[in-house]
């Protein structure tokens, strides 16, 4: 007898929704947190065992920002000497000749309440007329004048508020309506002059700055440009067995922040170090004019931007370097 052919059961496969892929768990904060801690030491360690190159690109980078650096410091010690000077501008007010020395000092007084002002100084018709002889060589001559031909002299210091041209003037303008005042004088030319020739080298170091941060960027993109192609059979094969692009971007990205990293600390070490160079006869010079100024370096804060900055650019350069040149290697 013919036996039957059974036929088998035919096994359906499983609907597409149950053959699909459990989703993707995300690592924890700690292993992500230690991933790039890896590759971050990883970078650096590339870096120190070619110390050489790595050098030589972190000095350029360093040479770059401590120009700026410099410059703005300098700037900044010249405002300083500045006030040194009376930076702020001083209003001498020369008082009519019936005003005699209590009137002047009670007028002093009055004047040293105002918000505007910073000091007053009080100086006598004798006072004036002894310095006027110590100072101009006419002894003689005012010995044979019948008085003292001149008045008695308030000198006020405005509060650093009002010691810029547009505060000053105002301020002359409010001490001239007095009834005690003669005239009211102030010499603002030299400090527009002075100002003008403050925010001329602000804007020029703005500028260098920009153009030198644009040719920190060209350099560690070039840098992680040759990288990328001297590294391209590995960068295949870690795409061939299935690293991402964020896995392979991440040790370039790293390198180039270790760039300019290094690229800041050596432009604060140049930075100070050019302070200690100058410091010495600076001071010396400053006290043969018996000026106890004396050159300021970066601070804390300053110092820490520098770093930042560095480090910035080098994520940026190194960024747009990875954009353009590893996404053009795909295995095939």
């Amino acid at each position: 007898m013919r036996r039957r052919n059974r036929r088998r059961p035919v096994r359906h496969s499983a609907p597409a929704a149950a053959r699909r892929r459990p989703p993707r768990s995300w690592p924890s904060p700690r292993r992500y947190l230690l991933r790039h801690a890896q590759v971050a030491l990883a970078s650096l360690g590339r870096l120190v065992r070619n110390p050489a190159s790595s050098l030589m690109t972190a000095a350029v980078i360093g040479i770059a920002l401590a120009l700026p650096a410099g410059l703005l410091t300098l700037l900044d010690n010249l405002q300083r000497l500045s006030t040194g000077w009376d930076g702020g501008a001083t209003l001498s007010l020369f008082l009519r000749h019936e005003v005699d020395t209590d009137a002047a000092r009670a007028l002093a007084g009055r004047l040293q309440g105002w918000p505007e002002v910073a000091g007053v100084t009080l100086l006598t018709p004798e006072q004036a007329l002894a310095e006027f002889r110590e100072l101009s060589g006419f002894g003689d001559a005012l010995d044979a004048l019948p008085g003292n031909p001149l008045p008695a002299v308030l000198i006020v210091q405005p509060e650093d508020a009002h010691a810029g041209p547009e505060g000053a003037g105002a301020l002359l303008e409010r001490l001239q309506a007095l009834p005690e005042v003669e005239l009211a004088q102030l010499d603002l030319q030299w400090v527009r002059r002075f100002q003008a020739l403050m925010e001329i080298g602000r804007r020029g170091v703005l500028v260098i700055g920009v153009l030198l941060a644009l040719a920190v960027l060209l350099v560690i993109g070039n840098t992680i440009r040759l990288d990328i192609k001297n590294r391209h059979e590995e960068i295949l094969v870690t795409k061939l067995v299935g690293g991402t692009d964020a896995f392979v971007r991440r040790p370039f990205l790293y390198g180039g922040l270790w760039y300019g990293l290094a690229g800041g600390l050596i432009a604060l070490l140049l930075v100070e170090a050019a302070h200690l160079l100058l410091a010495g006869p600076v001071r010396r010079l400053a006290g043969l004019y018996h000026s106890n100024f004396s050159l300021s370096g970066l601070d804390l804060a300053t110092a820490g931007l520098l770093l930042a900055l560095g480090a910035g650019l080098g994520l940026a350069g190194s960024w747009l370097a990875v954009g353009r040149h590893l996404d053009a290697i795909e295995p095939r």
